[in-house]
């Protein structure tokens, strides 16, 4: 079933959850909302499910308006973050439980419940809990049940609201890439709610990164990692580095460093932000004039290590830049966070308080358009 959103908004008193939020997602088509805490995600998602009303635009299923059309009857699926299963029952009633109450004309008989209950416990891998209690499971598999569950009304859409958000973070890895196997397997169209990035990335065909209430970027995992819509997917999506200055005619002068950018060469003493990624610099040991470009200009920071930590195959750098060593709070801001392979590192023999040279090989530069 296909899905498509039309200029929804939402607000809820002086606070506008939704802007104008248009989107379609193509039957079969496992998509990620993708954004921070308040940026209207789990609401978008609730007002598809019809748990939520919006208070303009419209919602539809395979071209069908089902704006009105209650929860009861718009056949979606919804896993909550908590699982929500009922305690007093055992693993097989509550995935029989969406069944057992469908209206006398609809509801299958108990050897079909029965056959279909073990079959979604197989699917889901836990048909040995069958006779077990919530209380009696890892949280891994409460989460598995309750997916087990939505599927047995064999919904035309699946909702998961924030599904591993409650886990550590090994039950959650493993569970991302079951949900992903589970869905190619299925192909029940699926929208799923997170701020993790890395489970967005990992898990969704497409991914939404939403903030403020609005749609910033729709792309495959690779295009919205590689080809950020803006500075705010940029930043949101994984660690980086942000550097302020100016740009014109095409070169960029940041915090003690010019960055070509061709692509800005229009751009007139404007106001610009670059983005790098710690695995984005180039590092090497400091020698007078060593930063400097066959015309004297600079192209790479002096800094100070200020720590290193190596955890398995990376090495993490935290390097202050040399310029105004600051204290306290403003060290923190002013910190450029570089990893390198491990090996790099202690082949460099690189120590705490050197003084190193850090050069971007890549940058996403931002310019601002005067208004």
């Amino acid at each position: 079933m296909s899905i498509e959103i039309r200029n929804v908004n939402k607000r809820f008193g002086d606070f506008q959850a939704l802007r104008d939020v248009n989107l379609n997602i193509d039957s079969g088509e496992l998509v990620a909302l993708l954004g921070p805490s308040g940026c209207g995600k789990t609401t978008l998602l609730r007002i598809i499910a019809g748990l939520e009303v919006a208070d303009a635009g419209s919602i539809h299923f395979s071209g069908e308006d089902t704006t009105d059309v209650h929860v009861r009857e718009r056949q979606v699926g919804f896993v909550f973050q908590h699982y929500a299963l009922f305690r007093h029952m055992t693993v097989f009633e509550n995935v029989a439980f969406g069944l057992r109450v469908k209206p006398r004309s609809q509801r299958p008989s108990d050897a079909v419940i029965k056959q279909k209950v073990h079959d979604l416990l197989n699917l889901v891998q836990l048909d040995w809990l069958a006779d077990r209690f919530p209380s009696q499971l890892s949280g891994g598999q409460r989460q598995r049940i309750a997916l087990a569950r939505a599927l047995a009304v064999e919904p035309k859409v699946l909702l998961l609201d924030e599904p591993f958000g409650a886990l550590d973070a090994k039950v959650r890895k493993e569970l991302r890439r079951w949900l992903r196997r589970l869905h190619d397997e299925l192909h029940v169209t699926s929208i799923f709610v997170t701020h993790d990035q890395e489970e967005a990335l990992e898990v969704a065909d497409r991914v939404v990164v939403i903030n403020k209430g609005q749609i910033e970027q729709v792309g495959s995992p690779q295009e919205v990692w590689d080809h950020p819509a803006s500075p705010f997917v940029y930043g949101f999506l994984g660690d980086v580095n942000l550097f302020h200055g100016r740009a014109h005619e095409g070169e960029v002068h940041l915090e003690g460093m010019r960055l070509d950018a061709p692509e800005h060469s229009a751009a007139q003493d404007a106001k610009a932000t670059a983005f790098v990624r710690p695995h984005d610099f180039d590092i090497a040991r400091y020698s007078p004039g060593q930063q400097l470009d066959g015309t004297g200009r600079s192209r790479g920071i002096v800094v100070q290590l200020s720590r290193a930590i190596v955890i398995g195959p990376i090495a993490r750098l935290e390097l202050v830049p040399v310029d105004d060593l600051p204290s306290g709070e403003d060290a923190a801001n002013k910190l450029i966070e570089a990893q390198i392979p491990a090996q790099q590192y202690r082949d460099a023999g690189f120590r705490e308080g050197e003084t190193l040279v850090v050069t971007p090989r890549h940058a996403r530069v931002f310019v601002e358009t005067a208004v």
